[in-house]
């Protein structure tokens, strides 16, 4: 079974009759991406790390991803180097995801062009732009809509057989997040009888090959607190699934090759090997909607009636609803640039601060003006200092002392109803606050709580 060929004929005249469609799929994107991309001026704790690493010398990135989050490496030095061009905050944090998702739009297009012709193209690439999941990464500070643009691609590189070039942007995705390697298995049902397609995956094997090794040394660190797929999980791949399955009866064979694997293969390879490895997030695989894109789009551009047409502005009321409930702060886990501002309204000169785990210390690190002006009684070492992304702690009884001589604390925790850390330092931590301080008053934040506490009969003192 080889790829399909395109059709041969004179470029111009149909260049003349249908660029200016051509540009709709990335505008949308782009347009989608731009609207509201401050997000009400919030940042949740993934995007703070990519601030984090992105700020670092180039030096000290590099010590840091020989410890940790190898996988983001080469994201987090064109960040850094976006940074260098111009430090404009969360506009320099997401623009490039939103660039990334208008490219990945307009190969989307480029791929249902070849396979289905202009009408599906068309809306093939609207599909992808509209997408609540595609629209939600294209405001990320993360890699995710990279990663995207260079699966959809790819996968029109492969269809055209411009391997060299085929080899480099499939193996650019692989170093942006090495689970776009998945792709590659996707792309066999449509090339596998290509010699150069099988030389191409064994090119982006072995170059994958140091950055996989490295990032397996860190996957416990990194990984360890994914559990297994949960119902809800399973239930959206079965949805996916049906849709999918259902969108490829009657749409073009050379499509459905192309299309279907695409959509179901990577994400449900995942979940299979996270019942035995827990490594899947959805986020991981957002590739795989270029698939379903494609099958949507072909369908509707196919329809001989008008029950798909009405079926899909019917699902533009709540995809609308979604789409602006994206652009809130309430649309991610946690806002860390709230809970800054929070601990700044509370912080008294001398307070001490307590991060419950450690790793939410990360709420505070990309606010240095806050962090710094409180006593971090439990840090050993600087995330810089300990080539990491959160520091080191001291040893449980060296955060007991330290405790003992704070008059005033701000404990940094999760929200209530999420488990406790069982770890020794952790277990410290509660008890000395538990046995020595008084709870003055609690701050629900988002995805967090502010908890300050005094010495007894002290709450009430003037700061």
């Amino acid at each position: 079974m080889e790829c399909p060929r395109p059709a041969e004929q004179h470029p111009e005249p149909a260049i003349r009759r249908i660029a200016p469609w051509r540009v709709l799929p990335p505008l949308l994107a782009a347009a989608l991406g731009l609207w509201g991309l401050p997000r009400g001026g919030s940042m949740w704790r993934d995007e703070s790390v990519t601030w984090q690493a992105a700020h670092r010398p180039l030096g000290g990135l590099w010590d840091l991803l020989g410890q940790v989050d190898a996988v983001h490496g080469l994201y987090y030095l064109l960040m850094h180097g976006a940074y260098l061009v111009w430090d404009g905050g969360l506009w320099t944090l997401r623009l490039p995801s939103v660039a990334a998702t208008a490219l990945a739009a307009a190969g989307v297009a480029a791929v249902a062009r070849h396979l289905a012709g202009e009408r599906a193209a068309l809306c093939a690439g609207l599909v992808y732009a509209a997408l609540p999941p595609v629209q939600m990464y294209a405001q990320e500070g993360r890699s995710y809509a990279l990663v995207a643009a260079a699966v959809a691609w790819s996968t029109h590189l492969m269809l055209h057989r411009h391997w060299t070039a085929y080899t480099a942007v499939l193996l650019l995705g692989c170093w942006l997040h090495e689970f776009a390697v998945l792709a590659l298995l996707a792309h066999a049902f449509a090339a596998r009888r290509e010699r150069g397609w099988r030389w191409s995956a064994a090119a982006v094997a072995a170059l994958l090959l140091p950055l996989a090794l490295v990032s397996s040394r860190q996957a416990q660190q990194q990984l360890g607190w994914l559990g297994r797929p949960g119902w809800q999980d399973w239930t959206a791949y079965a949805v996916l699934a049906a849709a999918s399955l259902l969108l490829a009866r009657g749409a073009p064979r050379d499509l459905v090759r192309v299309a279907l694997p695409l959509a179901l293969l990577p994400p449900g390879l995942l979940m299979a090997l996270s019942l035995v490895h827990p490594w899947y997030v959805d986020r991981y695989v957002l590739y795989a909607l270029t698939g379903l894109a494609l099958l949507t789009g072909t369908r509707l551009a196919g329809a001989r009636n008008r029950w798909p047409r009405l079926l899909a502005a019917a699902l533009l009321v709540p995809v609308g609803l979604w789409s602006a409930w994206l652009r809130t702060p309430d649309s991610r886990k946690d806002d860390v640039l709230a809970v800054s501002a929070a601990v700044r309204e509370r912080a008294r000169p001398g307070d001490a601060v307590l991060f419950m785990p450690a790793r939410r210390r990360e709420w505070l690190l990309s606010s240095p003006d806050v962090y710094e002006g409180l006593r971090d009684v439990a840090l050993d070492r600087s995330p810089a200092a300990s080539h990491t992304l959160q520091g080191t702690e001291r040893a449980p009884q060296d955060i007991r002392a330290a405790l003992a001589a704070a008059p005033r604390v701000l404990a940094l925790q999760d929200p209530a109803g999420q488990p406790l850390d069982p770890y020794p330092a952790e277990e410290a931590k509660r008890r000395a606050l538990a046995t020595g301080f008084e709870l003055c008053s609690v701050t629900a934040v988002r995805g967090a709580r502010i908890a300050v506490y005094a010495r007894p009969g002290t709450c009430g003192a003037p700061g």
